[in-house]
């Protein structure tokens, strides 16, 4: 997802999208900007097929206990695309107690690390092959720019299975020189059963960052999807059983956080957890482990992530710059760098090139060749941001473009920039999860890092300066899991990610994400003749 790879969508666009009905010269048409078309035209309609909408259960895809489903939405147009099992409470026992045995009786576990490797290399594969089909059930249940999904999401996802592939047989232990009469072995061992918890906003992306690495290191797994996006995980599952991936390996619960999300966080026989999501809701996740059997918690949550412009920025490159780190996937991302601070000095410069790539910023059918900007998730969702653009205006600051609904159907809301935006705004305080660019000024360093730290989130920050100096000052001083520095949303598989204060707890990805699903056995035993050593 990095920033210069983004802005590289270049050879598989939606025109070559196979999986969409109409012709070609249909597909360029309706790339609008909000400020010349207040409409969407109708939308593509994909011609993949939903095949997978029942729980994944000990390697078998079967219907709820209860019989019930729910619908999953088109959010440009809020029409039902399918109806998925509904998993609840007895669904989630179902599949701890398949993920239990495959652990403690099944091959996973006993089996080679490299032939854990090999499994994990053949989904990969699988996965390259589908590219198109997964992106497009992606596109159509999350609204994300189809160019966007395919060019670059689920070749990142390939990216993270290979890694973790590649981690599978060097997960090595140590040996301790001890007291000179043991023989003392630090041994790395799976947990057990991994229950894992994704959001909606990157649900393949998502399922990578959790389900590799447990997977790498031996566990078995029990992964809810979000209620919103259940359908590419689903479709995904059944690559990994043609992968080779033994039953009861990995089980996916598609439900809601109450029922199926709350019974997994509190379920005794699951031996650690995952959730990435609201910080509310890692809270509650938190409550439920502890109070259960006292399970370890890796915790991805919420960020209002500062994007810092010194005054000795190139303006058009940093507005730019901070541009994409707002308004990247429809500004739904928990880094999204949401305070936009400016030096006083170029403030109004600044200003006057961001509105203008707002204003010009392409919005439309996410399906649809140059679209940068689809609809936000669901009705919820849109909703809330709305609600926060009428807070800002409220509270005194500049809307200086957008504000409002694009379009007369669907999830779409208009790019929006705020300026004179004060720290005490609401919008500058809270994460709203949307469109919505906060501009605020600033006289100093030491200015910005007491603003930029004056927050209960601490995910990520942004720093763009052409100054070594002071970008070495703003990086240490900034109390963030990442601080990207001339770029942003700059991932790798190998890069940790993670949180600071209630953003979250443990990391993801590269070795630390081996950590999160490792435990670590002493094993200590005399040594007949210490002095032979």
């Amino acid at each position: 997802m990095a920033a210069r790879r983004l802005s590289l969508l270049l050879s598989r666009t939606a025109s070559s999208n196979p999986f969409l009905r109409g012709n070609n010269s249909r597909l360029t048409r309706g790339a609008f900007s909000y400020s010349t078309s207040a409409a969407i035209e109708e939308p593509l309609t994909p011609s993949v097929k939903v095949d997978y909408t029942q729980l994944l259960i000990n390697g078998k895809f079967v219907d709820s206990a209860s019989g019930k489903t729910f619908p999953t939405l088109d959010p440009r147009t809020g029409n039902v695309i399918a109806h998925v099992a509904e998993g609840d409470s007895e669904d989630v026992d179902r599949a701890v107690a398949a993920a239990r045995k495959a652990f403690d009786e099944g091959p996973w576990p006993k089996m080679t690390a490299y032939e854990r490797s090999r499994i994990l290399l053949r989904f990969a594969d699988l996965l390259e092959k589908h590219n198109d089909e997964v992106a497009t059930l992606e596109t159509w249940d999350n609204g994300k720019p189809y160019e966007q999904a395919a060019k670059i999401e689920i070749p990142m996802v390939v990216r993270f299975f290979r890694y973790y592939a590649g981690w599978a047989d060097k997960i090595h232990g140590l040996t301790v020189p001890a007291d000179g009469e043991h023989h003392v072995q630090i041994l790395h061992e799976p947990f057990g059963v991994a229950g894992q918890i994704i959001p909606w906003n990157f649900p393949l992306l998502m399922f990578a960052w959790k389900v590799a690495p447990a997977l790498a290191c031996g566990n078995t797994i029990v992964l809810k999807t979000a209620e919103q996006t259940p359908l590419s995980a689903l479709y995904v599952a059944k690559l990994f059983l043609e992968a080779g991936l033994p039953p009861g390996v990995l089980n996916i619960i598609s439900g809601f956080g109450p029922t199926a999300g709350a019974a997994l966080s509190s379920h005794m026989d699951v031996d650690k957890l995952a959730f990435t999501g609201s910080t509310e809701t890692g809270k509650i996740v938190l409550q439920l482990a502890a109070k259960s059997n006292l399970k370890p918690v890796t915790l991805e949550l919420g960020g209002k992530s500062p994007f810092i412009v010194c005054e000795d920025a190139d303006v058009e490159k940093a507005a730019e710059l901070a541009h994409f780190a707002l308004f990247f996937n429809q500004g739904q991302c928990c880094c999204a760098g949401s305070r936009t601070f400016v030096h006083e000095r170029i403030y109004d410069q600044f200003l006057e090139k961001a509105k203008a790539l707002a204003v010009n910023r392409v919005v439309g059918d996410p399906f649809k060749a140059g679209i940068q900007q689809g609809p936000q998730i669901d009705t919820e969702q849109f909703e809330k941001i709305l609600r926060y653009i009428r807070l800002g205006v409220d509270s005194g600051a500049t809307l200086e473009t957008g504000g409002e609904r694009f379009g007369s159907t669907g999830y779409y809301v208009q790019p929006t920039v705020f300026s004179n935006v004060q720290d005490d705004m609401l919008i500058a305080k809270e994460e709203i999860f949307g469109p919505v660019q906060s501009i605020l000024k600033f006289k100093d360093l030491g200015d910005v890092v007491r603003r930029a730290n004056t927050t209960r989130y601490g995910l990520a920050a942004g720093v763009f300066t052409q100054n070594i100096d002071t970008a070495n000052t703003l990086t240490r001083a900034l109390r963030a899991g990442t601080v990207w520095v001339n770029c942003f949303d700059v991932f790798d598989a190998a890069i940790p990610f993670g949180g600071y204060k209630m953003s979250g707890q443990g990391r993801e990805k590269g070795i630390y994400g081996l950590n999160s699903y490792l435990q670590v056995k002493a094993v200590v035993t005399p040594l007949k003749n210490p002095a032979w050593i």
